[in-house]
C-alpha cells in the first residue's frame, strides 16, 4: 500500500478527496481507496436519471417540495425594465426598437446651418462626424490644441460683435471638423469656454478664454469666416498646423482702411444723416466737420487709455457745440440738424442689434451684458450733449425742443443720402471692399421702404422701421448665404439711416431745458425704434432660414416655452 501511495501522482492524490463513490478503484495494480470512500461490499443504490450525486448545503433536501407562487415576478435590477413596460406601446423614456431617427444633413448648405441644426440637438442624438484624416498622426490630433484653436476662433468673433450664437456655431465647426463630436461650447460676454468627452467613463477635457478687447474689423470677421468654412469643408482638409497659421496671419493683417479714411468716412456719415433730417449743403458741411472733430478727440482718448464710456462724451461735445455756436451767431441754418447727424455717428447701433438678437436666440447672460453695454454709451453721449446744450442754453442759444425736423421733398436726394450714409458706416466698420456697394445698396432699399411706409403711407415710424430692418435683415441672410460668410457686413451699415437720431436729440434738449416728461417721451421714442431695429433684422434673418433649406430632414429645434414656464 505504501509502494502503492508513493508512486501516485500528486495530482491524483489531490483529487481523491473530491472522488465521488464510484471512485474507489481496486485492481491488480494499483489499489488506492481514501477515507471517504465507500467500504468494499457496502452496495448504495443511485437515484434514477442523475448522473451525479455531488450536492451541496444550498440544495433542497430529496422529497421536500416547496410550492412556487404561479405569478412570481423575478428580481428586478437596473437592467430589466419596469413591470408596466410594455414593448408595443414603449414610452418616449426608452430608445424605440428602431433606434433612434439619424438626422439627415445635407452637404450642400451652409456649415452655419449643419452646425446650428446638430448644436441644438441633445449629444447623444447627433450623427456621428465622419473619420477624416487631418494630420500625420493615426490617432488625431491633440484635444488640447483643438481646443485651443476653437476657443481662439471664437474669441475673434466675439470680439468682432458676432452674436453669441454664431459664436458657438463655430466653435462647434472647429471641433467637428478634427473628430470633436462630443463637445459643448458656451458663451458669455466676456467668457468663452468649451468641453469635451471622448465617452462616458473617460474625463472631460474643460478650456476657457477670456475676451479682454473689443474691436470692429469685418474684414478679420471674414477672413475667420473663410477659415471655419474651410475647416468644414471635406475636401480642403486643413490640418492643425495650417489652420494655426492662417489665423495668425489674419491676427496680423492690418486694417484694410487708414486712420484718414475713417475720420472722412464719419463726417460723411454725420452729413448725410443731417441731410435725411432735412439739412442743406451748410448743414452737411457743419456735421461733418463736428463729427471729424469728435472722432479724433476721441482717439485721442483711446491713446491715453480712457474708457470707452469718456470716449463717447468727448466725441458727442463737437457736434452739439457748433450747432449751439451756429445759433448763437444768428447763422439762418437748421442747428437740430447738426446736432442730429453728429449723434447719428454715435449711436451703438451694432452692439444694440447683437445684444437683442441674443436675446431672442435665448441667450440671456450675453444679451443683458450687450444692451448694458449700449445703456452705457448711451449715457456717454447724452452727458455729453447735455453739457453743451446746458451751457448753450445759459448763453442764450434759442433751441426749440418742439420743432421737428423737416424732410426733403425729393425723394432721389434722400435715397442718395441713405445710400452715403451706408457706405461711410461700411468703412467705419473696416468691411472688405468687395461687400460695400452691396452693403450700400441694402441701405438705399431700407430707406425706400421707411420713407413709402411712413411718409406717404402714413404708417407709424415704428411700424416702418420693423418692416424696413425686416427687409434689411432678410437681404442680408440672403447675401451672406450667397458668399457663405456671416451677415453682419451686409446688415449692421444697412441699418444707420434707419437710427433714431432724431429722437434722441429732441429728447436730450428737452430735458436740458428742464422739460422732463416731454423728454422721456421722446426718449422712449428712439428706445421704440432702436428695439424695431434690431427685432426687424432679426425677424427677416429668421424668415430666411425658415423658408430655406437649413440643412436637416426637419425644422430646426428650439425652446418650447409658450405658457410663461
Amino acid at each position: 500500500m505504501t509502494d502503492a501511495v508513493d508512486r501516485k501522482p500528486k495530482s491524483d492524490e489531490a483529487r481523491s478527496a473530491f472522488l465521488p463513490p464510484s471512485g474507489a478503484v481496486v485492481d491488480g495494480d494499483m489499489s488506492t481507496t481514501s477515507e471517504f470512500a465507500i467500504p468494499e461490499g457496502l452496495a448504495v443504490p443511485r437515484p434514477a436519471g442523475t448522473e451525479s450525486e455531488t450536492t451541496s448545503e444550498f440544495a433542497l433536501p430529496q422529497g421536500l417540495d416547496v410550492p412556487q407562487a404561479p405569478t412570481a415576478e423575478p428580481e428586478g435590477s437596473a437592467f430589466t425594465p419596469p413591470s408596466t413596460y410594455s414593448a408595443k406601446h414603449a414610452p418616449s423614456a426608452f430608445t424605440p426598437p428602431s433606434g433612434i431617427p439619424v438626422v439627415s444633413l445635407t452637404k450642400d448648405v451652409p456649415w452655419q446651418d449643419r452646425m446650428r441644426t446638430m448644436l441644438r440637438m441633445p449629444v447623444a442624438e447627433r450623427p456621428a462626424p465622419e473619420a477624416i484624416q487631418r494630420g500625420g498622426d493615426e490617432t488625431g490630433p491633440a484635444v488640447p490644441r483643438v481646443l485651443d484653436l476653437t476657443l481662439r476662433i471664437g474669441e475673434l468673433l466675439l470680439a468682432g460683435g458676432e452674436g453669441a450664437e454664431d459664436v458657438e456655431t463655430a466653435m462647434f465647426a472647429v471641433c467637428r471638423s478634427y473628430g470633436l463630436d462630443r463637445c459643448e461650447p458656451n458663451v458669455t460676454f466676456t467668457l468663452l469656454a468649451i468641453s469635451y468627452q471622448p465617452s462616458l467613463v473617460d474625463d472631460p477635457v474643460t478650456a476657457s478664454r477670456t475676451v479682454r478687447r473689443r474691436g470692429t474689423d469685418y474684414t478679420r470677421l471674414a477672413a475667420v469666416y473663410q477659415l471655419v468654412d474651410d475647416l468644414s469643408d471635406d475636401e480642403t482638409a486643413v490640418s492643425l498646423e495650417e489652420a494655426y497659421r492662417r489665423l495668425a496671419e489674419i491676427r496680423r493683417n492690418r486694417h484694410p482702411y487708414p486712420g484718414w479714411a475713417l475720420t472722412g468716412a464719419s463726417g460723411l456719415l454725420a452729413g448725410a444723416a443731417s441731410v435725411l433730417v432735412g439739412g442743406d449743403l451748410i448743414v452737411f458741411v457743419a456735421a461733418a466737420l463736428g463729427a471729424m472733430l469728435g472722432d479724433r478727440l476721441a482717439w485721442l482718448c483711446a491713446g491715453r487709455g480712457l474708457p470707452e464710456f469718456y470716449q463717447f462724451t468727448v466725441a458727442a461735445m463737437p457736434p452739439a457745440a457748433i450747432g449751439v455756436a451756429l445759433t448763437l451767431g444768428h447763422v439762418d441754418v437748421k442747428a437740430s440738424a447738426v446736432i442730429t447727424g453728429g449723434l447719428f455717428a454715435l449711436l451703438p447701433g451694432r452692439a444694440l442689434v447683437a445684444g437683442v438678437q441674443d436675446g431672442l436666440t435665448g441667450f440671456y447672460i450675453t444679451a443683458s451684458a450687450r444692451l448694458l453695454e449700449v445703456l452705457y454709451f448711451f449715457v456717454g453721449i447724452v452727458a455729453g450733449v447735455l453739457m453743451v446744450l446746458y451751457f448753450g442754453v445759459q448763453l442764450g442759444a434759442s433751441l426749440n425742443p418742439d420743432a421737428a425736423l423737416g424732410v426733403s421733398d425729393d425723394p432721389v436726394l434722400l435715397i442718395g443720402a441713405s445710400m452715403l450714409l451706408s457706405l461711410a458706416f461700411a468703412v467705419l466698420l473696416q468691411q472688405e471692399r468687395s461687400t460695400v456697394v452691396w452693403v450700400t445698396l441694402n441701405g438705399g432699399v431700407a430707406w425706400i421702404v421707411y420713407g413709402a411706409m411712413h411718409y406717404a403711407g402714413d404708417i407709424s415710424p415704428v411700424a416702418s422701421t420693423a418692416a424696413a430692418a425686416g427687409l434689411v435683415g432678410l437681404f442680408g441672410q440672403l447675401l451672406s448665404r450667397y458668399q457663405f460668410a456671416s451677415a453682419l457686413p451686409y446688415t449692421t451699415a444697412a441699418i444707420g439711416p434707419l437710427l433714431p437720431g432724431s429722437a434722441t436729440y429732441f429728447g436730450l434738449l428737452a430735458i436740458a431745458q428742464n422739460e422732463v416728461d416731454a423728454g422721456l417721451v421722446s426718449l422712449s421714442k428712439a428706445v421704440a425704434l432702436a428695439m424695431a431695429i434690431a427685432i426687424g433684422v432679426n425677424l427677416g434673418s429668421e424668415i430666411s432660414r425658415m423658408f430655406l433649406r437649413i440643412g436637416s430632414a426637419e425644422k430646426r429645434r428650439a425652446a418650447k416655452r409658450t405658457r410663461g414656464f
